[in-house]
């Protein structure tokens, strides 16, 4: 039993789906559910060759990184416009 649903009474309502919308609407539903977890299966494969891919090239090249431990180390940047851009904004 589950949650107090016999066997009996999920194969009626089985049998008043499959009265209602039909044999080939439920196959071409089934369908297109196999369909968008086999889409969602490789996506998730190919998001992770992905990573992978970024993890690798981010091993090979450390500048590349950025990394929280070296505290030592601090730039100070100041921006400034270019005179040709504050001109065109006006």
């Amino acid at each position: 039993m589950l949650g107090g649903i016999s066997i009996w009474q999920l194969l009626i309502v089985l049998g008043i789906i499959i009265l209602i919308f039909g044999t080939k609407k439920l196959r071409n539903v089934g369908g297109d559910l196999g369909g968008a977890v086999k889409g969602f299966k490789k996506a998730m494969h190919e998001n992770e060759k992905t990573e992978d891919k970024d993890k690798d090239k981010a091993e090979e090249d450390p500048l590349a990184q950025v990394s929280h431990e070296d505290e030592g180390e601090t730039y100070d940047v100041k921006s400034e416009r270019k005179v040709e851009d504050q001109e065109e904004r006006k």
